[in-house]
């Protein structure tokens, strides 16, 4: 679900990757697209959703490195990652609401 709402947003933003011919990109890519960062989004979902099975805050610990290397990659703006940190928690609260009703009805 985290990774389908990124890929959603890109193809209606459609702002392309950083471009600066000073900033060696180091990784590849699987298209032109960056915002958001489909990466932070997903990360940040994982982080969320696994930390409440453990019990314990995991996003502190994975999602800032995560956002970083994106940007040290030269894939990314800091509003790419930014952006998809706030899609992933969005889409790992409604994931919560959706468990918890479920359980409910039970």
């Amino acid at each position: 679900a985290a990774h389908g709402a990124s890929i959603a947003v890109k193809r209606v933003v459609r702002r392309s990757r950083p471009g600066d011919p000073q900033v060696k990109v180091l990784v590849g890519t699987p298209s032109k697209l960056s915002f958001p960062s489909s990466h932070a989004t997903s990360t940040t979902t994982a982080a969320v959703l696994y930390g409440g099975l453990v019990g314990k805050r995991l996003t502190p610990a994975l999602v800032p490195p995560m956002m970083v290397s994106r940007m040290v990659l030269g894939v990314h703006y800091p509003s790419d990652v930014l952006a998809g940190s706030a899609l992933g928690g969005a889409v790992a609260l409604g994931v919560r609401r959706f468990m918890r009703r479920r359980r409910n009805r039970g």
